[in-house]
């Protein structure tokens, strides 16, 4: 005869859930987890993959509205509340507009907010109130540029900028180049440092740096998650002067009833990426 369980526990907590759209070499999943709240959930999609080095044109590449509305539509299937395009030179390789265009081009796929990587920068730089700023980042200096100019479309001023001219396997970089690229980048006319692209490992290192420059210390997947979680009403977990901020401050997430701050141009009557 069958016989009856006990498990003895009660049921999990619910659970809430962020859609990430990554690129395809994506590789630090359990570092985007380690901001996350314990009820909150992660669902991970890749956009697909290219042999194109880390270029301008792979930026562009993964930048692609075809393949973001396709990754977009693909997360959905779990309800999450917020999508977070997980990737930094994808995002601002086509400037502010198309920055614009990428989240456009996912509420439109059906994500009820929608945030970049690029697009939270700005809106961690606007919290903070940091007009000059030093990057460190791992790309050759192309893309670096692209960078720059993303910044200046959003009234935000490169002071001093330094890259690793990787090409490729960005993953693989280790704290300690992390700080040597920082420790080069960083100058006194900047008020804040932020460490480009999400393939680049920062989570132990913020906290550490911030208190040895002296200034707030901004990374890619830091600013990515603290974006997603902001417009659920939520606080990353984490240390650091970001996230010490909490909510207050202007938001530029397009939320579930709208468009934010910044007008997100319809994609089909604006260019963009390829």
């Amino acid at each position: 005869m069958p016989t009856e369980l006990s498990v003895g526990h009660t049921e999990p907590a619910g659970q809430h859930g962020i859609g990430v759209v990554a690129p395809f070499d994506f590789a630090l999943d359990r570092e985007l987890w380690r901001w996350v709240p314990e009820d909150i959930s992660l669902y991970l999609t890749r956009l697909p993959f290219f042999t194109t080095p880390m270029t301008v044109e792979m930026a562009v590449a993964c930048g692609d509205r075809r393949a973001m509305r396709r990754a977009t539509r693909d997360v959905l299937t779990p309800e999450p509340a917020v999508v977070a395009y997980a990737c930094t030179s994808g995002s601002f390789v086509d400037g502010a507009l198309g920055e614009q265009v990428l989240r456009r081009t996912m509420l439109d796929a059906g994500a009820p907010a929608a945030c970049t990587t690029s697009g939270a920068l700005i809106d961690a730089l606007a919290v903070l109130g940091v007009n000059r700023i030093a990057i460190a980042t791992p790309y050759v200096e192309p893309v670096t540029r692209r960078l720059v100019g993303f910044l200046a479309e959003n009234g935000v001023r490169t002071v001093s900028c330094e890259g690793l001219g990787l090409l490729g396997n960005i993953w693989r970089v280790t704290y300690a180049q992390v700080v040597e690229i920082v420790r080069a980048a960083d100058t006194d006319a900047a008020e804040a440092l932020f460490i480009s692209c999400t393939n680049v490992p920062t989570y132990d290192l913020i906290e550490p740096l911030e208190q040895a420059l002296g200034k707030p210390v901004l990374t890619a997947n830091q600013v990515t998650m603290w974006a997603a979680l902001r417009a659920m009403g939520r606080e990353a977990v984490g240390g650091g002067r970001l996230l010490a901020a909490g909510l207050d401050g202007p938001v530029g997430i397009a939320p579930v009833d709208g468009p934010g701050l910044v007008a997100v141009p319809d994609p089909t009557t604006t260019s963009g990426a390829a």
